[in-house]
């Protein structure tokens, strides 16, 4: 069921508790920090009876237990993509085992691709086929299914964007603001380190919050306990009716940030975050809230600020000083997140080109985008000045602020960095939004690829299935009355990402249809009027299915080819990463003697161009080794024909040397043509479209290609910074495709 990459089975136990460790700093500091608000926003006007916060208490327990634990710790977790998770690892998934993807780009080979095989059981494949067979002729689940992915990797970005409203009051503006601009420097040591540097704080912070809330428990109410019974859940909602369907918003909040023990994953391993779950985070939350409770039972005014008002005197500053630390670092498994579903969306063709650095050599997940992060870092900064104040932000965010302690309220402000109080309606739709999609995946996962036993999957629709969408229905009721600025971002990272595969998808169906068959290459390169000149040329495209029509908008222009062609494209298949040794996948365009050749490079979505190695020269040995590989197979072949040839004659000779002599010549030939032709020089051809929408296109599609597009195509990074391409070897071939 889990697929593990091979780095991660094979970890030592001492490398396994270090990845535990640090996953506390950069995981948890979401849920870790949800105990200050959870009672407040479950009872925005304060409690009427004790029981009523003994059925709040159950419905935190269980759900916690139900959805983080249970959910994503136990079952989602397994789902994981060689060690990636998040959403894209599970589309990735879904598009290997069946053809969902939007751009004809599969090739046989790639299940040839160690890591592409999945290790399915046997049983319950029919159900699994009928499944399969109504996602592949279904172009509307297929654009679903996109769309739902986007939706997720948006809405994650969406908050963490809209939720850096630090010390927002007078002169702590500018504290925010250093706060803000430190917090976002500090990801270029990557994960390992921010990870150790983070770990330790939010550690201390557990042990306080989980020591507080033993000793609540002792000193006013050790009874609350009962709470674990659910009738308390029953008997809540007997009482409250409707009003207690809508505090089930508060109660998210006990959630928010469990997404990320998923999204996360890739920066540690299952293990790993498995551990630090169950042994550290878990646990301090239950006795948190549970002492939390407790000290309600007593003191039933005090809800609004439950968590200062239950901490001892004698420990106030200390758990005040962690606690601020803990909420300015809330905001890391976001911005963790937000990197690796960045890094994935880009081989989906959702998201444009950006530079993505691999932080770590040992663990490959550990990934910081430095535009992603100065974006982020701007966007905090700006929301930060632009609204400057509480009030201003509290209506952003769709939630007006309580009198709290100056003390409190400085850290109220700090918090609202990680999805607090005050943003918690578009916190809690975006985060039950996100395990909604991913239980729908899931579903898909068990039936198509694990083919569970289908009574398991009923109960998992049934029990978690059910709980989230009405938690879903419960925060969706209040969507009108605010929380405008999360939902603004979110809708506007969703449309560049559509955007971007929409032409993205367009000019593929454009190269496809317009493509140059090989008998046209042999005629071009045969005629007396085109020469062919010393040197390997390298032609770029996206195209993996033939020649690109690029190529006949050159030669129609230059009438001179080079001795040695290779038409090159990468290509993203949906996994996570393609071992070295098997990502170039070459085919010669007959008759060999043309030296024009298809070159495929494969890459998973987490695959990274390593800069220290020269790509032609990468390039060129992989040809050579493909040139190898098949004369060694004509030699075979032909050495077959010639034993079948004959046992049918019933001539006993043995096979003379001349097969292998002329395959050894032929192949030596072949070699010196490419290796003559990579000393004299390499030249790239980079295709540079300008791409318009066709006459008599309606005015939104004028507008998204012609400008929206546009503008960002000439912002992004261009091929030949992402193969570092060098400047006074490239031409630049123009070409318009009207789509």
């Amino acid at each position: 069921m889990s697929n593990l990459p091979p780095s991660w089975k094979a970890l030592e136990w001492s490398v396994i508790l270090k990845l535990a460790f640090q996953s506390i700093g950069v995981v948890y500091g979401d849920i870790g920090t949800s105990p200050l608000f959870v009672f407040a926003t479950v009872f925005p006007n304060g409690v009427k009876l004790e029981d009523d916060i003994l059925g709040a208490l159950s419905l935190i327990f269980y759900t916690i237990t139900l959805i983080p634990l249970i959910k994503y710790v136990f079952i989602v977790l397994q789902a994981n993509d060689n060690g990636d998770g998040g959403t894209f690892a599970l589309y990735s998934l879904i598009c290997r085992y069946s053809k969902v993807g939007l751009i004809p780009s599969q090739q046989p080979e790639d299940k040839d691709v160690s890591t592409f095989k999945l290790d399915l059981p046997d049983r319950r494949t029919r159900r699994a086929s009928k499944l399969k067979s109504k996602l592949e002729n279904s172009n509307f689940a297929k654009f679903f299914m996109l769309i739902a992915t986007m939706l997720v990797l948006s809405a994650v970005g969406g908050l963490k964007a809209a939720a850096p409203s630090v010390f927002t009051e007078g002169r702590l503006i500018w504290i925010a603001v250093a706060i803000l601009i430190l917090l976002f420097m500090f990801q270029r040591f990557g994960t390992e380190n921010v990870g150790n540097t983070f770990a330790s704080i939010l550690s201390l912070w557990f042990i306080f919050i989980a020591g507080i809330g033993i000793y609540n428990m002792v000193k006013y109410d050790p009874t609350v306990i009962r709470a674990l019974n659910p009738k308390y859940i029953i008997d809540y909602f007997k009482r409250n009716k409707k009003n207690a369907w809508i505090s089930l918003g508060g109660v998210v909040m006990s959630i928010t940030g469990g997404e990320a023990l998923f999204a996360d994953v890739g920066h540690f391993s299952v293990l790993s975050i498995q551990i630090s779950m169950c042994c550290v985070t878990y646990p301090a939350l239950i006795l948190a809230y549970l002492g939390q409770a407790a000290f309600l039972m007593k003191n039933i005014d005090d809800v609004a600020d439950t968590f200062y008002k239950s901490i001892p005197h004698s420990l106030y500053w200390p758990v005040f000083i962690v606690a601020v630390l803990a909420a300015i670092i809330a905001s890391q498994a976001l911005i963790s997140g937000t990197f690796s579903i960045i890094q994935q969306s880009l081989a989906l063709g959702c998201f444009p080109r950006v530079k993505v650095v691999h932080t770590s050599a040992k663990h490959h997940g550990q990934v910081y985008i430095p535009e992603i992060n100065n974006l982020l870092m701007l966007s905090c900064v700006i929301v930060t000045l632009t609204f400057r104040t509480t009030e201003k932000i509290s209506n952003a965010y769709g939630k007006n602020f309580k009198e709290f302690p100056l003390f409190s309220y400085i850290y109220i402000n700090v918090k609202q960095m990680s999805n607090t109080r005050q943003n918690h309606l578009l916190t809690g739709i975006a985060v039950v939004l996100v395990m909604v999609l991913t239980s729908c995946f899931l579903v898909l996962v068990m039936i198509m690829i694990w083919k569970t036993n289908i009574l398991f999957v009923i109960i998992y629709v049934l029990i978690i299935g059910t709980v989230e969408l009405i938690y879903l229905s419960s925060v969706l009721y209040k969507f009108d009355q605010g929380g405008y600025l999360p939902l603004a971002f979110a809708l506007f990272l969703m449309c560049i990402m559509y955007v971007w595969n929409y032409v993205y998808r367009k000019k593929y169906h454009f190269e496809l249809e317009h493509k140059i068959s090989p008998l046209k290459v042999k005629e071009t390169v045969d005629e007396t009027n085109y020469h062919r000149l010393p040197g390997l040329a390298i032609f770029y495209s996206e195209l993996v299915h033939g020649i690109p029509p690029i190529f006949k908008h050159y030669v129609d222009n230059v009438p001179a080819l080079h001795s040695v062609l290779v038409f090159f494209s990468v290509k993203s298949l949906p996994i996570n990463k393609v071992p070295v040794e098997e990502r170039f996948l070459f085919r010669s365009v007959k008759p060999c003697d043309l030296y024009v050749f298809r070159c495929v490079v494969r890459y998973g979505y987490n695959d990274v161009h390593n800069e220290e190695e020269s790509f032609e020269r990468l390039l060129a040995e992989r040809l050579k080794e493909y040139i190898q590989r098949g004369s060694m197979l004509s030699m075979n072949a032909a050495k077959s024909n010639r034993v079948l040839t004959e046992q049918n004659s019933n001539i006993e000779l043995e096979i003379d040397s001349d097969i292998q002599e002329d395959v050894t010549f032929s192949r030596e030939r072949d070699i010196k043509v490419v290796e003559r032709a990579y000393s004299v020089g390499v030249v790239h051809f980079v295709g540079e479209q300008d791409v318009i929408a066709s006459k008599g296109s309606g005015i939104a599609k004028r507008v998204v290609i012609n400008y929206v597009y546009n503008f960002l195509k000439r912002n992004v990074r261009q091929s030949s910074k992402v193969f570092d391409i060098p400047h006074k070897h490239m031409l630049k071939v123009g070409m318009i495709y009207e789509l």
